[in-house]
């Protein structure tokens, strides 16, 4: 306890210097996210707005606080003042064109609380819906004696005195014997969670609890909702971060239970009990993250199958943070409820959260070992574990000072028991990564005897499932294969071209399937050497966005299904620069062609177009002294193609089998006209890459797609660049023949015509020179010289004067007003300009 009393007196600089800038006050002032150019100093720009500068943005380099004295609603200072500038410089006003202050402003966030996403608890009940069963009473199952017994010898021999031990089935399961964690055997040797710290990130924790006060870490605690270091629960659901928090580290005593890591620190932060900003949650995910080891969230975006939602730009700054440089370098431990929504077809890879690669997402499974109706199924999925369902659900420690609860549930419930998991893995091997931690995840994972979409992953010989991800959560061998880990090289990534498609998706189960080529020199040139996440980014549009589903094929064959159909979900919007996740392909080479297919499987009068996408790879560095960190992601990633390295990529469609409307589909964004066809695209952190070859078709994914070369050497008819419209040679004849046939009639035809004119013109000549030889004109008496002789001169004038209405005025001046056309001619010329001249010609008459 002195020991613990020590590292918190320690720990108090740290606090202090967080609540100097963690205090806002959004009823009383506007504040403004703002990220600025290394070296400038904050002061100087705010100063320049008018703004107050109220220190650093959690801990993003480079990133502030700026504070408006009063707030004005829907207006932005900083948008303003840049937007004005902008509007000058388009002018040219003088000294706008000169380096000014707010040019070194990288990005400006106002922090507008009504404007955010609500995040939901994922709790057993957060979610109704007509599939979900009623909570079913609890069960009494029949004892077996001999596990009772054992039960009760585990608690003397570790001298575990918590009064509701023996109902705490998830960490010993004397009912459905091998139905728990399996973390006792830990516990035998003293793994007990020490030197670990925990924070639950939720809606507060209830540090009174006897249960959770000799194991509080204050220092890593704060509370975003109502301002302070305290994250006590104030409303009368603040009861889920403490229910979570009982989970992990509940302490052995004689209250209530014990939690995974009793031994460990828990810390808590509160958010969800009211709107937060970006800036504060993005904070929150770093809280004292030299101090803190885990992060569990059991929330995120509804559960509904309607919301398609991820976090903010500064939040997914501050996970990259987290991860690459959290924990002294080691990495930040990111664990996420998977959600609840299976009941509405939902599926976390709709929730950016979850489907984060720094994340651990966690499903789960009731105490038979079933899947629950509620947990998602997803490929983002790296693990399950023990939640509600059959009848029962997980014990654990309430909100009051000796309070227990037995009805804790849902994937909530499930995501702090990994969490635990985590601290006993660390305090057995500290130097583990977060990379390091998922990667144990996935090799000592236990397959769920259940029948599900089981498929075999060859290169880390470990079955998945989009139902179960690669098992069930074993602490015992996960710990086991920490203590003697060998830890992985740092992480490398290859980022793919974008790809585009731009076809109609025909509906039904066939879909419409893209291809893209990973070559060894392109992941050699990445120091790519093996992969752990795959990610998709994606356009599609659509005027039902649930009625889509997309698939992933790796070139080993493995089917990732990155998006499913929801059936409530009837937004007209598509994927817009969406990015879905698997980790269904963790240990592949990544060498090969990587399949794409976009499936609109209701057959209905809503139609689509796959736009375009593109491939991301992360794995494992070949050479670690050549790794560099990731970069932290931009508000406009997707959009800018010249980041690195930019080559041109050919953009090759096969023919659509069954051709279908093309259009854009009402309802849904522009495309993407910032990504032309054979445009530059970025590809690799540093280097070149061969040209890539993408391709589209309508076939089953299985059917190979031949290369543009093959395409182009065998069913060219003639040399470049004459284009082959996508069809075979003899077809090409054809179209070529036809052409030419249409050529030959219009230059006959066009012959005709210009002889049939010329002839025409010389016989209207020949007729107005016999008609006008005799005539003489009626005021002066003089003979025309032919029919085109005076009035030729004339006709020029008026075709002149015609270009302008009213181009002779008053004073007589022409179009420019230096005099018309007649102006300084002879006499004649004026009076026959302005009078009638009528042919002899019958039918003739010019005006």
């Amino acid at each position: 306890m002195k020991m613990r009393w020590l590292s918190s007196l320690l720990a108090l600089p740290a606090l202090l210097t967080t609540t100097c800038y963690a205090r806002r006050d959004y009823d009383a002032h506007d504040y403004y996210a703002v990220h600025l150019r290394p070296g400038v100093s904050p002061d100087a720009v705010s100063s320049h707005l008018g703004l107050d500068n109220e220190g650093p943005l959690g801990q993003l380099d480079d990133h502030y606080i700026f504070r408006a004295h009063e707030p004005v609603f829907e207006y932005d200072h900083i948008t303003t003042a840049i937007s004005d500038l902008k509007r000058r410089r388009r002018k040219r006003e003088a000294g706008a064109e000169l380096p000014h202050v707010l040019d070194d402003v990288l990005l400006a966030q106002k922090q507008e609380l009504h404007k955010r996403f609500p995040l939901v608890k994922r709790g057993p009940l957060a979610i109704p819906s007509p599939r979900a069963p009623a909570l079913a009473p609890r069960q009494s199952y029949p004892p077996i004696e001999e596990a009772v017994q054992e039960g009760i010898d585990l608690a003397k021999k570790l001298d575990i005195q918590d009064p509701i031990f023996q109902e705490q089935w998830h960490l010993f399961n004397h009912l459905q014997p091998g139905h728990d964690i399996n973390v006792t055997g830990l516990w035998a040797q003293n793994i007990t969670g020490h030197g670990s710290t925990v924070c639950i990130v939720d809606d507060g924790l209830d540090f009174d609890s006897n249960d959770i006060k000799p194991n509080y870490f204050a220092a890593g605690s704060w509370d975003y909702n109502d301002v302070g270091p305290d994250p006590k629960p104030r409303l009368i659901d603040d009861r889920h971060g403490t229910r979570c928090a009982g989970e992990v580290s509940a302490a052995r005593n004689d209250v209530c239970g014990v939690g995974v890591a009793y031994d460990s620190r828990i810390a808590g932060v509160r958010i969800l009990s009211k709107l937060i900003s970006n800036a504060d949650e993005a904070e929150a995910m770093n809280y004292a993250f030299q101090e803190t080891d885990i992060y569990s969230c059991s929330w995120g975006p509804p559960d509904n199958g309607e919301a398609m939602e991820a976090p903010d730009i500064l939040i997914a700054r501050a996970m990259v943070k987290g991860v690459e440089k959290g924990r002294g370098g080691r990495g930040s431990i990111y664990v996420f409820a998977i959600g609840n929504g299976a009941a509405a077809d939902d599926n976390c890879n709709f929730d950016g959260y979850t489907n984060s690669i720094y994340s651990v997402s966690v499903g789960g499974i009731d105490r038979k070992g079933l899947h629950p109706y509620y947990s998602e199924k997803c490929s983002a999925q790296l693990v399950v574990t023990y939640s509600s369902g059959s009848g029962d659900a997980i014990h654990t420690t309430d909100v009051g000072q000796d309070k227990c609860y037995s009805n804790h549930g849902g994937t909530s419930a499930a995501g702090p028991l990994v969490a635990g998991i985590y601290a006993l893995a660390l305090q057995a091997n500290p130097k583990l990564t977060w990379r390091d931690i998922q990667y144990l995840t996935v090799l000592s994972a236990v397959k769920v005897d259940q029948p599900s979409d089981w498929t075999m992953n060859k290169a880390v010989g470990k079955e998945f499932s989009h139902q179960f991800g690669y098992g069930k959560a074993d602490a015992y061998a996960l710990v086991d294969m920490a203590k003697h880990w060998k830890l992985v090289k740092p992480q490398a990534w290859y980022f793919g071209p974008w790809l585009h498609v731009r076809h109609a998706i025909p509906q039904g189960e066939k879909g419409l399937a893209s291809h893209f080529e990973v070559t060894k020199q392109m992941l050699k040139d990445a120091n790519l050497e093996r992969l752990e996440h795959v990610t998709v980014t994606m356009n599609v549009e659509h005027t039902r966005r649930g009625d889509l589903s997309v698939e992933l094929k790796s070139p080993s064959g493995m089917v990732s299904h990155i998006a499913t159909h929801r059936r409530n979900d009837e937004k007209r919007a598509g994927y817009v620069d969406w990015t879905f996740m698997s980790v269904a392909h963790w240990g592949e080479s990544g060498v090969g062609k990587w399949t794409v297919v976009v499936k609109d499987t209701n057959v209905n009068e809503h139609k689509g177009v796959f736009t375009d996408w593109r491939i991301k790879l992360y794995g494992e560095a070949r050479d670690a002294s050549k790794a560099s960190p990731l970069p932290l992601p931009k508000a406009h990633d997707d959009d800018d193609h010249d980041v690195v390295h930019t080559e041109t990529a050919s953009a090759h469609t096969t023919s659509v089998a069954v051709p279908t409307e093309t259009g854009k589909p009402p309802g849904n964004p522009d495309d993407h006209q910032h990504r032309p066809v054979n445009g530059k695209i970025s590809t690799t952190k540093t280097t070149a890459q061969p040209t890539p070859t993408p391709t589209t078709s309508q076939d089953d994914v299985a059917s190979p797609s031949p290369s543009p070369t093959e395409t182009e050497s065998s069913s060219n008819f003639l040399p470049r660049p004459f284009p082959t419209f996508g069809a075979s040679k003899r077809t090409q004849i054809w179209i070529y023949g036809a052409l030419a046939l249409i050529l030959a009639f219009l230059a006959a035809l066009g012959g005709w015509w210009y002889w049939m004119r010329r002839k025409k013109r010389w016989m209207e000549r020949d007729d107005y020179g016999f008609e006008m030889v005799d005539r003489e004109d009626e005021d002066e008496g003089v003979p025309l010289a032919n029919g085109f002789g005076k009035q030729r001169k004339r006709r020029a004038g008026e075709l002149y004067d015609a270009f302008a209405e009213g181009s002779e005025d008053e004073d007589g001046n022409g179009v420019f007003g230096v005099g018309s056309d007649d102006e300084g001619s002879e006499s004649g010329d004026g009076d026959e300009g302005g009078e009638m001249y009528r042919d002899e010609k019958p039918g003739r008459e010019r005006i």
